[in-house]
């Protein structure tokens, strides 16, 4: 799907489906769902009778005049129309992508299993059980699990990656998903859902925001707002009672304006943009989320569980260092390394290769003819050649190697025990050659941290969240790689038990955890974790306990998903700042003139110095309409964040929204009030 994201926030076609939704989602049915915004309209509503009764009204100081109440019912209006275009533009942006998903969707033949027979039918008539065949160049007609052979798919419709990727029977990479296209070989499948509950069709009802339900934050800021609205309401029906008390007669065009501007319109017209930006934005980053709360508590995270193997360390060890024991020349004995490698396939294998080539020791092929190839099998537990001249070389465990060595009679050298063990405290791996079953020398492997993933552990660090590595290794590797790679805290010789018992155990402390996983047997602890991401490539088991697919299976995109969550939340901390700080500043330009002509020594609060009281009014009004507008790149886009502690983001939030939500209207205000001036 990255081929298919635009970076684009407007564009023509979304402009102009935006707008139309705009007007659409004037229907009092929706709006209600935004308590906020529902009560603007009502006011909209009760100007429109307002504007229309003051055309006889000729000027009554209650009804106002018909020019200045239509001015009013108009910017009300487009306030109405600008809090709803912010929603339209987000959910459009996401429908555009539902729109190429619905392409990769096709109504698909299926070969489907019957007995001993195969029949054709329509993809949209399989069912769960069912089990069909494909072959290559065949598009694949509905998520399963691969039970018989494996193919290479090209999953580019869903990830947006144009390389192939390989599906076998068993293990943690037999799931495939519908709409995807086989490349080679001949696969049987077993459909794992429903019509209509494919991954797809999810992936597209979330896109869309029709699956999409409030988060909890979100929904208890929509009941503070409208708390908030409603605390507003009694304060604007208390003006009345002091107005007449002190002379001054409040005409409705001024008492509706001044409760739509000191109710929190901005933040409750950007409410819902928001939340499905920040589902988009994790979309972009191809991560399929099962709702918003889980985008949500993302940012919220205390503890981030990562498997060692793919995501701190590269996943393949290398051949790092050739130690030969006592009498063996360095040379000599990285010969024996590459002999003993030649028909090995395994990373490791090829590494050894590389590394005796790097040295400058190669051999011909012609020094190999007639050898028997050696193959590694976990019953032997070892790998090498047999040349024609009888030279046996070996390569394994230094626990086989030891055996083999002892069974013969032989003694294992001490020179490479301490080898072994520096290289096992060193976080490596050691493997032993023998020559004739006596040792030769150590072959060092070693995990090759990814570059740059310690500065990205310490940026968790900075959030607060603690980060703990989860390997199979023993407890003195592992200890040696979790400090390299800047990990907080590790678990060794990890079973998937021991995943969950982890879990749970920082819950209880009331932490909130996120772990990412791809296995049937990573299915429990995705599920009890706050945060399950699981792979594309992974399991169905595993996709449906986690809340989120990542569909590029990259096992550090958990730290990203941290960021994103951390970002909407952040984002709407910060615009529900500068919407309250709005609020004072809209105070202080109407209230003075309202009371300022009856009571004087109100004109001290007037430090706007404002044209007249009717200037004032519609001058505020007029900033709560553009305001909505301009804040709607930054609801989408998100606010940037920066690794830094709660208290030091609170400052820095405070200073930058919360100070310039204050100075914001009154630089804005004044200068409405300078061009509606000329007018009133």
């Amino acid at each position: 799907m990255k081929n298919k994201k635009s970076n684009s926030l407007f564009e023509n076609g979304m402009i102009k489906n935006s707008i139309k939704q705009s007007v659409r989602k004037l229907d009092p049915r929706t709006m209600i769902k935004n308590p906020v915004m529902f009560l603007v309209e009502i006011c909209t509503t009760i100007m429109a009778a307002v504007t229309i009764l003051s055309i006889a009204s000729k000027g009554s100081a209650v009804l106002g005049h018909f020019g200045y109440n239509l001015t009013v019912f108009i910017v009300l209006l487009i306030t109405l129309l600008f809090a709803n275009f912010a929603e339209a533009i987000a959910e459009a942006r996401g429908k555009a992508q539902a729109d190429s998903l619905r392409k990769t969707r096709e109504d698909t033949p299926a070969r489907v299993i019957r007995g001993n027979s195969e029949t054709i039918v329509s993809s949209a008539l399989l069912k769960c059980g069912d089990e069909f065949i494909c072959e290559a160049g065949e598009l694949i007609p509905a998520d399963g699990e691969i039970v018989e052979g494996m193919a290479s798919v090209d999953e580019s419709a869903i990830t947006g990656e144009s390389a192939p990727v390989i599906r076998e029977a068993g293990g943690d990479r037999s799931s495939v998903t519908g709409g995807t296209r086989v490349l080679s070989d001949h696969i049987r499948v077993k459909v794992t859902t429903k019509p209509g509950e494919s991954f797809l069709d999810k992936m597209i009802a979330l896109v869309e925001g029709a699956a999409r339900q409030k988060t909890p934050n979100e929904i208890a800021l929509t009941i503070l707002l409208a708390a908030f609205s409603l605390v507003f309401i009694i304060v604007c029906i208390s003006l009345v009672p002091m107005a007449w008390y002190s002379g001054t007669t409040i005409g409705i065009a001024a008492m509706i304006s001044l409760f739509v501007c000191l109710i929190p319109t901005t933040i409750g017209g950007l409410l819902s943009a928001i939340g499905i930006a920040g589902m988009d934005r994790a979309l972009r980053a191809n991560v399929i989320t099962k709702s918003g709360r889980a985008v949500e508590t993302a940012g919220d995270v205390d503890t981030l569980l990562l498997d060692k193997t793919g995501t701190i360390t590269i996943g393949n060890r290398r051949a790092t260092h050739f130690y030969p024991v006592e009498g063996i020349d360095v040379d000599d004995f990285a010969r024996l390394c590459l002999l003993s490698s030649v028909s090995d396939e395994t990373p490791e294998g090829k590494s050894i290769v590389e590394l005796s080539h790097s040295i400058g020791i190669s051999i011909k092929n012609t020094e190999t003819m007639g050898a028997k190839m050696i193959s590694f099998s976990a019953e032997t537990r070892c790998s090498g050649i047999d040349m024609p001249d009888g030279t046996a070389i070996r390569k394994g465990a230094f626990d086989t190697m030891r055996k083999i060595t002892e069974e013969d009679g032989g003694v294992f050298p001490q020179i490479a025990q301490e080898t072994i063990e520096k290289i096992t405290k060193l976080g490596g791996t050691p493997l032993v050659v023998s020559l004739n079953k006596r040792i030769a020398g150590v072959i060092e492997l070693q995990d090759i941290i990814k570059p740059g993933i310690k500065d990205r552990f310490s940026r968790l660090r900075k959030m607060g969240v603690k980060t703990v590595m989860v390997t199979g290794d023993n407890a003195l590797t592992a200890a040696f790689i979790a400090e390299r790679a800047g990990v907080d805290d590790f678990i060794a010789e990890a079973r998937p038990e021991d995943k969950m018992t982890y879990i749970r155990n920082e819950q209880q402390q009331g932490k909130l955890v996120a772990m990412m996983g791809d296995g049937t047997n990573d299915a429990p602890a995705l599920a009890q974790a706050n945060v399950g991401v699981a792979m594309n490539s992974g399991t169905q088991a595993a996709k449906e306990a986690g809340n989120m697919v990542d569909l590029d299976n990259d096992p550090t995109k958990l730290i990203e998903i941290v960021e994103i969550g951390k970002q909407l939340l952040m984002t709407r901390c910060t615009l529900t700042t500068f919407s309250i700080a709005n609020d004072v500043a809209k105070y202080f330009s109407i209230v003075p003139a309202l009371f300022m002509a009856y009571i004087p020594q109100l004109a001290a609060l007037n430090v706007m110095r404002l044209h007249s009281a009717d200037s004032a009014i519609l001058s505020a009004v007029i900033f709560n309409a553009i305001i909505i507008p301009m804040l709607i790149p930054l609801a989408l886009r998100g606010v940037k964040y920066r690794p830094l502690g709660a208290s030091a983001l609170l400052r820095r939030n405070l200073l930058i929204y919360g100070l310039g939500g204050m100075i914001a209207p009154f630089i804005g205000i004044k200068i409405i009030d300078m061009i509606v001036g000329l007018c009133f």
